[in-house]
Formats: structure tokens, C-alpha cells, sequence
């Protein structure tokens, strides 16, 4: 074997090793090439985890970062998609436009001013829901919650906005309150909102003021906070005491279609009125029947 077979061309002076010091040397102490002049907000973060040349950002075997960003709290799947084609998302700091794109599941990801902007721009409504009305798309000869949130049936403070019908657009029910029920239900334009009091994980509770007749032993008390099932699935567990003699108080973490109803019904009480007086830390307290609210600020589930 010839020399030239042996051993390969030298490298040029200044290059090869030294080269490979330096970027060894700049990895090492944290430096990260990016693209310069972005600029963005972090909205919510996470340690960053790189995969590959590009931050965060993986091929196939990654988690779309629409997906990411609703687990996360940051927006809903929907906004996700809008605001990932505007360029408003940052994957470990590097603008992300492509719909579809994935990133590792523990990438950094942050939003745009602009997302922010118009994420606080989004109405949350309290309304006090009476019964005879449906709380989510009407059946026929039913009538929608959402037509009780008009100017003459609003709630103001000097420091609150005044009703415009532009609070209607894309206003939906966070949660189902049944049509012979009464008491507290929110309105919202806000994915995050939503997803906070009714997504899979959600771990905000909803209290309940239930009148029942008929006769309730310790079995059925017991049964009743933990051990039903509704459609063969076991419930969550539940706090359930008495108020008074026909009176209880259940605080659920679920929302099973008529739930409490059918509850009562397994442990042989019918249910005569039944209302929603709190979901998390927000209380109907005063609001009149019928009437409405904004979110105040600061304010919070």
C-alpha cells in the first residue's frame, strides 16, 4: 500500500482539530447558534431539550407542536394552528411557521407578543343560568344560556366594559349545566379557559347545592362520594354531606351528563332542585338570576 492510500491529505493550517476545538469549546459553555433580530415573549417554558442542528424542532418521531401547546396551557389547538402559520411560536427561540411541524416533547416553546395580545383580548362570562335553558347548542324548542348575555341583563362596574356583540362571537359553554338545573355557568372565548375547567386533566371542582327527597342511609352517603359508576365507568371521588334535612352539598371533579341527578337516583333519592354555586375559586355569590358578568382581572379558576 501506497503512502497516499495510507494516509489521507493533510489538513489545511488553522483548520481540522482547531476548528473542532472551538466548536466543541462554544457548545460546552452554553453558546447556541440562532437566528438573529427574533424577538418574542416567553408566555410559559420549559428546560430546552435540542434535537438535531435545529432547536426543539425533530422530524417525524417528534410531538406536533400544536399538540404541545394545548397540553401546556399556552392556547388551544385551534389558536395553535392560526398562530403557528403568523409565525407568532418559538421552539427554543427559533420562529416556527410550517403547520405540522413537531418538536421534542420537552422543547421550549413560547409565544409572540402579538398571541398574547390577542389571548387577553378574549371575554370569559359569568353567567347566572336559569332553569329552562340549555347550556350548550339548543334542541328544538329550547332556548341557548347564551341569549341571556345581551346589555339590559349585564352586571357593570364602573370599571367593566360595557356589552358590544362582538362578546358573542365564538363564545361557547366551558361545561354543561342541565336544562332543569340553575346557578353558575361560564361563557368563554378562550381556549386556555376552557381547556383549564373541562379538558381530560382538568382538576377544578364544581360545588352543588342539591335538594332531594326520600331517605339516605351512611351505605348510600358512602356510595355516594365514592363507588358509583355512570355507563360503566367508575365516577371520581366526590365530597358529599348533608346541609339539612333535604338539603346536600356535592363538589365534584367531574361533569358526567346529569350526573348528581343520576347519582341520587342509584342510592334511591330524586332530585328536586339543584344548583352550581362555585367551580374552582369563583363563586356565583350575588349575581341575580339571569344576569351576567365579565371576568374581572385577576380574577381566576
Amino acid at each position: 500500500m501506497s503512502d497516499g492510500q495510507r494516509r489521507g491529505p493533510a489538513p489545511p493550517p488553522g483548520g481540522g482539530r482547531a476548528r473542532g476545538r472551538k466548536l466543541v469549546a462554544g457548545v460546552a459553555g452554553g453558546k447556541r447558534p440562532g437566528p438573529a433580530g427574533l424577538q418574542q415573549t416567553p408566555a410559559l417554558a420549559r428546560p430546552s431539550a435540542l434535537t438535531g442542528a435545529a432547536a426543539g424542532v425533530t422530524g417525524p418521531g417528534g410531538v406536533r407542536i400544536s399538540k404541545l401547546l394545548a397540553e401546556r396551557g399556552l392556547c388551544s389547538r385551534r389558536d395553535a394552528d392560526e398562530y403557528i402559520a403568523r409565525g407568532w411560536v418559538f421552539v427554543d427561540g427559533r420562529r416556527i411557521s410550517e403547520l405540522g411541524t413537531r418538536a421534542d416533547p420537552g422543547a421550549a416553546i413560547t409565544l409572540d407578543r402579538q398571541a398574547q395580545a390577542k389571548q387577553q383580548s378574549r371575554l370569559t362570562i359569568l353567567l347566572h343560568k336559569p332553569v329552562g335553558y340549555v347550556s350548550g347548542q339548543p334542541e328544538p324548542g329550547c332556548t341557548p344560556a347564551a341569549s341571556l348575555i345581551r346589555a339590559d341583563t349585564q352586571v357593570r362596574t364602573p370599571d367593566t366594559p360595557a356589552f358590544h356583540p362582538s362578546c358573542l362571537h365564538g363564545l361557547a359553554p366551558a361545561g354543561r349545566l342541565d336544562i332543569d338545573s340553575t346557578g353558575l355557568l361560564i361563557l368563554t372565548q378562550d381556549g386556555r379557559v376552557a381547556r383549564q375547567l373541562i379538558g381530560e386533566d382538568s382538576m377544578i371542582d364544581k360545588e352543588y347545592l342539591v335538594r332531594v327527597v326520600g331517605h339516605l342511609d351512611d351505605k348510600g352517603l358512602a356510595l355516594l362520594r365514592h363507588g358509583l359508576s355512570l355507563d360503566d365507568r367508575k365516577l371520581k371521588r366526590a365530597r358529599v354531606e348533608w346541609l339539612n334535612d333535604d338539603q346536600l352539598r356535592f363538589v365534584l371533579l367531574e361533569g358526567r351528563k346529569r350526573q348528581i341527578r343520576r347519582m341520587c337516583e342509584l342510592v334511591g333519592l330524586r332530585v328536586t332542585g339543584l344548583k352550581r354555586v362555585r367551580i374552582g375559586a369563583v363563586r356565583l355569590a350575588d349575581l341575580p338570576l339571569g344576569q351576567w358578568r365579565f371576568l374581572r382581572p385577576g380574577e381566576t379558576f
